[in-house]
């Protein structure tokens, strides 16, 4: 557990940050120190009569060279055309604790709060400044968030991570830069900075639908999850966030019913009943109730949390990105009806991946599968992309929770999910999926296929090739919404993961207005 009296624990680096601008304060004051300074020199010049003459032949001075030098043209001030405008320098000038986000402030787009701009009708949407503590720092301690290696290759780039350039034989050539090696559990950082670039984002917190808290607590307590960490150092990133918003005024007005976060992680990770148990209390720590949660996994009975899509390698550009690999899945020549790729939990009675494995390799060559044991699925591999273009069908039975990222994986390539859980994507991902499932996906019950009354093969056969191309289009066109575009702006005129998310929080306030509001 760390001492609260470490220097570099998070109490303290939090307490540095409150530290007042004393340069600031003196920079803000240099203009009015300067006029006291010669109201006194006048005073003192006045006061001595025998100098009387001398202050005439000054101003008498001063009357003509202001009258020369109001003559003479001076030319305009150059600007390059890569300066931030004022609204950037405006949030990176604000307080010391300014997270830095890269970005291309040659082409944001104007913050205003009085902007006319139709698209912003539903909302606008103010980012906290908050401590560094909360974010950056995290970032900075990459080398310490995982108890076996470094996560700075899976966090940089943005979030992420490094090209993905061995897949140059799998995908289209110019398609390889918006293809990379991203981790499943960095959507902070990619809604982070996407967020900072929003068109409606205000500068104005008066004039906020929505307030958007940047705080990493997917990272923060992925540190503490193993290693025997006791519940106060899980907890505690959380609570001084919670402390930290709840003195913000705006926060006081609506009891944080119109505040928002984005948690990297599935929700378990974040509902600790007991001490002993799994993880962190955040969601449960005073504060958090009223907050929209967005999550990779959420819990399917608590409002406030809202599933997102989990991160794929695709990270289009531009629409033009989106429609080429949209064409590229489309025309695919697909040899194998279904596929699983996944690893058995050793020690686990009855464990359906496992019998999963076991019914595709019965299968006699219509089903595909790769065995990720050992990690042999880690980031870096093609095996699964190749998986997923070369099949009709993959299946998807809940990973270690609910969810799993191959759910993406595998509708990214234009294969259609075959689900054996509503858990695992109905209940999860409301704002991102058609109402109707069967229309881009097959659910099988899964004691069927544990009690053998039901042959995976035999299902998915009976479907004809118009009714697989009839979902394999609809799952194309879902492509979009389940990726999170490159560009610090978006793309053009899709809307991708992170557009209908935001999208989904200016709905949600705006219906939140008309009921009932927790105390």
């Amino acid at each position: 557990m760390l001492p609260v009296s470490n220097p570099s624990s998070p109490e303290r680096l939090l307490k540095k940050t409150r530290t007042p601008d004393t340069t600031a304060i003196d920079r803000k004051s240099s203009f009015n120190s300067l006029n006291s300074v010669g109201n006194r020199s006048t005073y003192i010049a006045a006061s001595r009569s025998h100098c009387t003459w001398l202050i005439l032949s000054l101003l008498s001075l001063q009357l003509i060279l202001f009258l020369t030098l109001r003559s003479i043209p001076f030319p305009h001030r150059h600007i390059p055309e890569n300066f931030p405008s004022p609204a950037a320098v405006a949030v990176t000038t604000t307080t010391t604790t300014t997270v830095v986000i890269s970005a291309d402030t040659s082409s944001n787009p104007p913050l205003s709060s009085t902007s006319s701009d139709s698209r912003c009708d539903s909302g606008r949407v103010f980012v906290y400044d908050m401590p560094k503590i909360f974010n950056e720092v995290i970032l900075q301690q990459c080398d310490n968030l995982n108890p076996w290696s470094s996560r700075c290759d899976a966090l940089s780039n943005d979030g992420f991570g490094k090209e993905a350039t061995s897949l140059r034989n799998v995908i289209p050539e110019d398609l390889v830069q918006s293809w990379f090696w991203t981790d499943q559990f960095v959507t902070e950082i990619i809604f982070h900075n996407r967020i900072l670039n929003h068109r409606c984002r205000t500068l104005d917190p008066e004039s906020a639908t929505a307030f958007y808290i940047p705080f990493y607590a997917g990272l923060a307590v992925g540190q503490y999850l193993w290693s025997n960490y006791a519940a106060a150092d899980r907890d505690r990133h959380c609570k001084m966030m919670t402390q930290w918003v709840k003195d913000q005024p705006y926060w006081n007005r609506s009891n944080g019913w119109d505040h928002f976060i984005t948690m990297g992680r599935i929700t378990w990770d974040f509902r600790r009943s007991k001490d002993e148990d799994w993880g962190s209390n955040c969601i449960y720590t005073p504060g958090m109730r009223n907050i929209t949660r967005l999550l990779i996994e959420r819990n399917s009975w608590d409002h406030f949390d809202v599933g997102v899509p989990y991160p794929t390698g695709f990270h289009p550009r531009s629409d033009s990105d989106v429609v080429k690999w949209q064409d590229f899945v489309r025309n695919r020549r697909r040899e194998t009806l279904f596929c699983f790729a996944g690893a058995p939990r050793a020690g686990i009675e009855n464990d359906f991946r496992g019998l999963l494995l076991r019914h595709c390799e019965e299968s006699r060559g219509a089903c595909r599968t790769v065995d990720c044991t050992a990690g042999k699925c880690s980031n870096g591999s093609s095996a699964i992309l190749e998986t997923f273009l070369g099949s009709d069908f993959c299946l998807q039975p809940r990973g270690d929770s609910f969810t799993r990222r191959s759910i993406f994986d595998c509708m990214l390539a234009g294969s259609i999910p075959v689900f054996f859980w509503r858990r695992t994507a109905y209940m999860q991902y409301q704002w991102f999926l058609p109402d109707k499932p069967d229309s881009y996906s097959i659910f099988i019950d899964r004691n069927e296929v544990k009690n053998g009354t039901t042959s995976i093969k035999e299902v998915l056969e009976r479907y004809s090739k118009e009714d697989v191309r009839k979902m394999r289009e609809r799952v194309i066109d879902l492509i979009p919404n389940l990726v999170y575009a490159k560009s610090p702006n978006g793309l053009e005129t899709f809307k991708d993961a992170f557009d209908v998310a935001v999208d989904g929080v200016f709905r949600r306030f705006k219906e939140q207005e008309n009921w009932y509001k927790w105390r």
